[in-house]
């Protein structure tokens, strides 16, 4: 049931929602220029990878400026819009319809994280990572790294359709009001056991 819900919604919305995404792409190409898509390798079930898609929201990393404690400095005018909406994030959609993700999960994360990982930590590879989660409806990306997999963890636990729904309704709600959206006012999000290394 969780895989049609998948397939029927993921299809919906990318249709409901084509215009939306050429103009996106457009505005993408115009402004940043090419490529239009942002693709980076994350970890999906079980921490096999896969290349999750979005519509580019940054400019090229100046030397320096790798890292995700810089992101906010090369965030685009379109793309703060972008990200505020959430529309950047529709291209995953693809994502979901090729079995990669889900609609509700984890999210995933780069896969140089799994390595970093404590053993209750990996246990939220234990299940597709998703567009939205429990995670995600408690805080976003204001949520620190200790929360956000604890928070993880009890949705693998706790997983059903009902949850799903109740947290797709709940996303509904916090892309309306584009909260969360950044970790703080001058970072987009915080880089995980970057001190572990």
């Amino acid at each position: 049931m969780k895989r049609a819900l998948d397939l029927v919604v993921a299809a919906a919305v990318l249709l409901v929602l084509a215009p939306a995404l050429v103009v996106a792409a457009a505005a993408v190409g115009l402004t940043t220029g090419r490529p239009v898509l942002f693709r980076q390798v994350r970890a999906g079930r079980n921490g096999v990878p896969f290349e999750l898609l979005k519509f580019r929201t940054m400019r090229d990393a100046a030397p320096g400026m790798a890292g995700p404690e810089h992101d906010l400095q090369r965030v685009t005018p379109i793309g703060q819009l972008l990200r505020r909406t959430s529309i950047d994030e529709l291209p995953s959609l693809y994502n979901v319809l090729r079995g990669d993700m889900s609609l509700v999960g984890p999210r995933p994360l780069p896969l140089t994280y799994v390595e970093r990982y404590t053993s209750e930590q990996a246990r939220r590879l234990d299940v597709l990572p998703g567009l939205t989660g429990w995670a995600v409806v408690h805080g976003r990306n204001e949520l620190g790294w200790d929360d956000r997999f604890l928070l993880d963890v009890w949705y693998v636990d706790h997983q059903s359709m009902l949850l799903d729904l109740r947290i797709l309704l709940r996303t509904v709600g916090l892309v309306v009001r584009g909260s969360g959206v950044n970790h703080s006012e001058t970072i987009t999000m915080t880089e995980f056991g970057a001190d572990r290394r």
